[in-house]
């Protein structure tokens, strides 16, 4: 992605993407697919398509819109005045949205969907056309948050089926019908239409720190050594939130501990696939908030940038900040910690990757 040292993004608003000189601004696409074909090829999107993606931005606007606005928004990111282009990172999320379609909800029920050769050939419809839509551009791709670990939950990759060629004869005819066919048909279909694009494979072992062998032996059979890099999150909610009664009084802060054991993780697998790790959503929280709406203290932005030469030894390309849920701090409510802290990683000339 034209960097040599750790990249450094998040999800923010305008003004604070042009705060600090970030490198990289993530977005979620994630809606059913489109309700007809006839979006794809239409000029103007129509009001009854307003749930899909492609129409998020209204009837006087031509489907995809959002991303081609989403994506000159980052390419035009100043810092102090000047310009410096920001990445945009897809979160393509939309196997979520298919086990609703298929009546199967979340979590496995979204495994089932991909069983349906009428739902998943109208999934790969609209992934094509969101590829078609980047086209040439030098994006990132983060293929299916949760579902790689939803399917891991159920068994071995190859074993879980899909009906993959018969919904995408065109791109996909020669792939195997099952879960790890779909995947290595979404990293092809990426070559095909997004050829400058940057893929991964969303790193989901909810069991890792007992089965990264089979965490391992999952991914390669997924083809995640085919993509380019892996994504993966540290946590979901800041730790204040998860330590509250109401929310589980899970304790999720880091320590050295903690934090050697997810970076041995992730230069594992790594290593084990070839591929760097970005690590993405990583919560915005710091110990200076007060634990209320927006305020919740966590410190995993302070420790990252505190030990910056032990992300990139564990092959950590990126690190992507933002929020996971609404009540969660977010880049425009942390204080202006992680503005100030990326402006002074970039001022010592970042950490060379490894």
């Amino acid at each position: 992605m034209g960097s040599s040292t750790v990249l450094i993004g998040g999800s923010m608003s305008g003004a604070s993407a042009n705060a600090a000189p970030f490198d990289v601004q993530y977005a979620y696409i994630h809606s059913q697919p489109a309700p007809s074909s006839d979006a794809y090829t239409a000029k103007l999107c129509q009001a009854s398509w307003s749930s899909w993606w492609g129409c998020w931005t209204g009837d006087t606007t031509a489907p995809g819109f959002q991303l081609t606005l989403t994506e000159s928004h980052a390419a035009q990111a100043t810092y102090k005045g000047s310009p410096r282009p920001q990445k945009m990172l897809w979160d393509w999320y939309s196997l979520r949205d298919l086990g609703d379609l298929a009546g199967q909800g979340d979590g496995p029920g979204e495994v089932v969907a991909i069983n349906r050769v009428d739902l998943l050939t109208r999934y790969l419809n609209d992934y094509r056309f969101f590829l078609q839509k980047i086209g040439t551009r030098n994006d990132m791709i983060d293929l299916e948050p949760d579902f790689w670990g939803y399917v891991r939950s159920i068994g071995n990759p190859h074993q879980v089926p899909a009906q993959v060629s018969a919904a995408n004869p065109t791109d996909c005819g020669s792939q195997e019908n099952s879960a790890a066919g779909l995947a290595h048909c979404l990293v092809a279909m990426a070559r095909e239409y997004a050829p400058n694009a940057a893929v991964a494979l969303h790193l989901t072992c909810w069991d890792w720190q007992t089965e990264t062998a089979g965490c391992i032996r999952d991914y390669q059979a997924l083809g995640a050594q085919n993509a380019d890099f892996l994504v993966t999150d540290v946590s979901d909610r800041d730790a204040g939130w998860y330590a509250e009664p109401a929310h589980g009084a899970r304790d999720t802060f880091w320590t050295d501990q903690k934090a050697a054991a997810a970076l041995g993780f992730y230069k594992t697998m790594a290593e084990a696939l070839g591929k760097p790790v970005v690590l993405w959503q990583i919560p915005v929280g710091n110990m200076a908030q007060n634990n209320t709406l927006n305020h919740y203290q966590d410190d995993k932005v302070d420790w990252f940038f505190a030990h910056m030469s032990q992300v990139a030894n564990a092959h950590v390309a990126g690190l992507l900040f933002g929020a996971g849920q609404q009540e969660q701090t977010t880049v425009e409510t942390d204080g202006g910690n992680l503005i100030s802290k990326t402006i002074a990683y970039r001022n010592s000339g970042g950490v060379a990757l490894k």
